[in-house]
């Protein structure tokens, strides 16, 4: 047994899980444990579906998700940008827990950025929690768990018997060799992802054990270069940023050629919305709809035109947000995120409820009933309640942490530490500076700074989120990997 082995089994043969995601005697879990598939989106802005608001992308199956499934308008990831928020989601822990606070790149980049060269193979994983609940599981798509030079480890290092991946280090040989025969590899790698999908869940349902699936696609992330069947959807579309409410009018009437890019960006989603829905028709038609849990979300908010290639993926809409990828303002962390299972999940239903990335691993554990040791610290708690229809408050504040540059508009930098406590969302810098405070649920695109109007929870906010920050490991000693 290997050292990775050894940690994996010491973490989930304990007694329970700890008392943060502790069970409560009345709660009810699924008994018939559900086949599970989690598509994560990359860049995908809290409305940036029609079922959300936006005023002119056609995405037919993912509202039909949200019409047989309930609709959450607040849920935050743990990070402003992909790899440290796919590490929450994966781990149960917020991301600089593991040292992890920006992409993973090459070992300069990491080093610079006070990271390792990957996510250490021996966290727990949702997929090692799976695999304890007795799930076949697999994982096809984007990856980003490690640096564009690493080819290892791969997916099977964190727990998955089957992967598949696009992209960056460890990328797949079917991946390489789809990517350099076609000439629009973004938009085709949804219907390559989803295809794949299909063919893994064809090949394990009959096994005897139910599977857990990760379809992590590519769209909406820069660059985008649609096919002309998938523009010639949009082709007599006329942008207008007086469409938009928030900050997104503002932001779109300074854009460069709004109408082409919002054109391109749109065409590229919906080519994903079909890929999806073959996903859902194979669902139905194989009979596996029923007793299949769909999770769907975003790796965090979208993309900001000022950067790099991305000037079409770069007019994604959060909605009422303020900030956009890279900010700890709402824009950056809250998107959009869909849960179906049938006669579970409450069918077409839109939900205020709070709850965030670290809370999968313990709901997922709890739904499929696995132990965790109590030595496991996770983050997050158990929101299988949330799931099954429950509007309670959360019980446990939310914290985030970005240390780095932010890009584009003045109005969407904000200090670099975060808290959100019940309605109440604070902001400082770690030396207890550039305070400000929104009430969320009266205020939920943050314009008006109410720090000085409520001194006393002001100071109780910054002094947890400060103490909080204490807890974060300071400086990552990059030869331990």
């Amino acid at each position: 047994m290997n050292r990775r082995e050894f940690l994996k089994i010491s973490m989930l043969a304990g007694a329970g899980f700890m008392a943060s995601c502790s069970l409560p005697s009345n709660r009810k879990v699924a008994v018939n444990k559900p086949n599970i598939i989690f598509i994560l989106t990359d860049d995908q802005g809290w409305a940036d579906a029609a079922v959300y608001g936006h005023p002119y992308v056609k995405t037919p199956n993912i509202d039909r998700l949200a019409s047989g499934g309930t609709r959450y308008t607040q849920f935050y990831v743990n990070a402003t940008v992909c790899a440290p928020s796919r590490v929450a989601l994966m781990t149960g822990q917020y991301p600089s827990r593991n040292n992890v606070h920006h992409i993973y790149l090459n070992p300069e980049f990491d080093r610079e950025h006070g990271m390792p060269v990957f996510l250490d193979p021996n966290v727990l994983t949702v997929a090692d929690v799976m695999k304890q609940a007795g799930y076949t599981t697999g994982h096809i798509g984007k990856w980003h768990l490690c640096g564009r030079e690493n080819t290892s480890p791969t997916p099977d290092e964190y727990g998955f018997d089957y992967h598949s991946v696009t992209h960056d280090g460890g990328q797949s040989k079917v991946f390489r060799e789809r990517f350099n025969s076609s000439k629009h590899p973004v938009t085709d790698s949804s219907h390559w992802i989803m295809d794949d999908g299909i063919e893994f869940i064809e090949k394990n349902k009959d096994g005897g054990k139910p599977f857990y699936l990760n379809l992590w696609t590519l769209v909406p992330h820069g660059p985008l270069l649609p096919t002309p069947e998938e523009l010639a959807v949009y082709e007599k579309l006329q942008a207008n940023p007086e469409d938009f409410d928030g900050w997104m009018k503002e932001y779109g009437e300074r854009a460069k050629d709004f109408t082409s890019q919002m054109k391109i960006f749109c065409a590229a989603l919906t080519s994903l919305d079909q890929g999806i829905g073959k996903l859902l028709d194979y669902l139905d038609k194989s009979g596996l709809a029923g007793n299949t849990l769909i999770v769907f979300t975003s790796d965090n908010g979208p993309e900001d035109y000022h950067t790099g290639d991305s000037s079409n993926a770069g007019v994604g809409y959060p909605g009422l947000s303020r900030g956009r990828k890279r900010s700890l303002y709402e824009g950056g962390i809250k998107v959009p995120c869909i849960l179906r299972w049938p006669g579970k999940v409450p069918a077409d239903k839109v939900s205020d409820a709070v709850w965030t990335g670290v809370d999968l691993l313990p709901t997922l554990a709890a739904v499929t009933g696995v132990k965790t040791a109590d030595s496991f610290v996770s983050d997050g708690e158990d929101v299988s309640d949330i799931w099954f229809g429950s509007s309670r408050k959360r019980k446990k504040d939310i914290f985030w942490e970005w240390k780095f540059e932010v890009g584009g508009e003045n109005d969407y930098h904000p200090p670099q530490l975060a808290i959100r406590s019940g309605d109440w969302k604070l902001f400082c810098n770690p030396d207890g500076n550039g305070v400000e405070l929104y009430n969320i649920a009266d205020d939920s695109s943050e314009r008006k700074n109410i720090a000085a109007n409520y001194p006393q929870v002001t100071q109780i906010l910054k002094t947890k989120l400060l103490d909080w920050k204490k807890t974060i490991p300071e400086k990552y000693v990059y030869e331990k990997m």
